[in-house]
């Protein structure tokens, strides 16, 4: 039996729809593989992001691919190497923000949706690029938190703020950790700290190894300071300063230190049977930043649901006495 023109087109028609539907369900069942890459994947924060990051994954049935890339090159290659194994997105904390543009073409190229995660990425004109999502903290809040924190415990201990060396231990060509750091000692101006107190210690990176040698610089120079407060970017960079002090024989109530993070090595510090002279941390939540970016991407690739433009966590003070307490508010 022969069909009519009209029959004829509609049969086409409903053919080529479910050839459509069939692709398209076929495509929703391809596995989603989720990349999550770290400027330095051997600091306690970004093994803390990635365990929460394979808690999402597991919970969602996505497969995680964790790399490290600790600067430029690696980290193309990285954007490449996720395109070639047919991932749908990953998340970003770049050795240097100013890739921004390279990562956002890159990413293009390898049809990859991009989420950064703790700094936020730049453009050319050192411009935030708005266009990808990002989670991260207020920096220079989180760094005014620290000063004021600092300066509340100088005047618990009776200390005057004229006999104190202020230790800033300074990774500026990172503008998070300068936006901290900064904050830190604009809270301590305001809190009547003198600013001539204030001594850079700049570290060539932001980890503990690279702090510790320029903190003994400035503790070599400065030995006229008995007392003395510090602060940097993460914990990481203030514990450095903390041994280089506890190597000339500072005593441990002699030294204020408050770090940023709240990751593993703070844990770890607080552990130890006797306090040490660092005295806290302002915690931002790993878990948030490894779990809840991973579950927005997700989302993003399966529902197509656009992960807020600009998401930034906030900060709570963690001491060895109240620890167990705030972990507990912050669902770590």
């Amino acid at each position: 039996m022969k069909l009519s023109i009209n029959k004829r087109k509609l049969f086409q028609w409903t053919l080529q729809l479910g050839m459509v539907l069939l692709s398209s369900s076929l495509y929703a069942q391809d596995p989603i593989k989720i990349g999550f890459l770290v400027k330095q994947a051997e600091e306690p924060w970004f093994q803390d992001e990635w365990r929460y990051a394979e808690q999402a994954a597991r919970e969602k049935g996505f497969s995680l691919i964790k790399i490290g890339v600790p600067n430029g090159e690696k980290l193309m290659a990285a954007i490449d190497n996720l395109g070639a194994q047919k991932a749908q997105g990953f998340i970003v904390c770049a050795p240097d923000v100013k890739l921004g543009t390279a990562i956002e073409r890159a990413a293009k190229r390898n049809k990859l949706r991009v989420f950064s995660v703790d700094d936020q990425l730049q453009n050319g004109s050192g411009q935030p690029i708005e266009t990808i999502p990002h989670m991260g903290i207020s920096a220079y809040k989180i760094g005014q938190q620290v000063g004021e924190e600092l300066a509340a415990e100088i005047k618990k201990r009776g200390w005057n703020m004229a006999d104190i060396g202020a230790m800033r231990i300074a990774f500026d060509q990172l503008p998070t950790a300068r936006e901290r750091t900064m904050g830190a000692v604009d809270a301590l101006k305001a809190a009547g700290f003198p600013v001539k107190n204030v001594i850079d210690a700049p570290s060539v990176k932001s980890d503990t190894e690279s702090a510790y040698n320029a903190a003994n610089i400035v503790l070599t120079k400065q030995s006229s300071f008995k007392r003395w407060i510090i602060f940097g970017m993460n914990d990481e960079a203030v514990l450095g300063a903390v041994r280089a002090a506890e190597g000339r024989k500072l005593a441990q109530d002699a030294v204020i230190a408050i770090g940023i993070g709240g990751s593993k090595s703070t844990l770890n510090e607080f552990a130890k049977p006797k306090q040490t002279a660092f005295y806290g941390s302002i915690l931002i939540s790993p878990k948030r930043h490894g779990y809840e970016t991973s579950l927005l991407m997700y989302e993003w690739i399966t529902a197509n649901r656009l992960p807020p433009a600009l998401t930034l966590t906030n900060g709570a003070l963690l001491t060895r006495t109240n620890q167990a307490a705030v972990r507990e508010k912050f669902g770590l």
